[in-house]
């Protein structure tokens, strides 16, 4: 029987966390950059980044915790994609579409988990 890794498990959600992140950071820095009145959406972005790069963290180090850490990413990814569909801008289309595979990556880790 193979031994599978930590990392080897969670390999699904560890990289929709990472594309998350990086989309949600590249989203913030253009709605501040380009569009000053998407403040909002460059702080919920900021916030998705931040829960992405630590449901990173947990999972990679098989933490206890994240299982919960991933609930709660995805209820922010979720909020964050809701936020972005509200502009018809190619950054925050792409962030929604990240934030949401994020999302759904993480309830099924929190759900195999629990």
């Amino acid at each position: 029987m193979a031994v599978t890794t930590v990392e080897e498990r969670n390999k699904a959600c560890l990289d929709a966390c990472a594309e998350c992140q990086q989309a949600c950071e590249a989203c913030n820095y253009r709605c501040c950059a380009e569009n000053p009145e998407m403040a909002a959406c460059a702080r919920l972005c900021l916030d998705c980044a931040a829960i992405c790069a630590l449901c990173v963290q947990m999972l990679s180090r098989g933490s206890r915790w994240a299982d919960q850490v991933c609930r709660l990413c995805a209820e922010i990814c979720e909020a964050c994609a809701a936020e972005c569909d509200k502009y018809d801008v190619d950054y925050c289309r792409a962030c929604a579409e990240a934030c949401r595979r994020c999302a759904e990556q993480c309830r099924q880790m929190a759900s195999a988990t629990a």
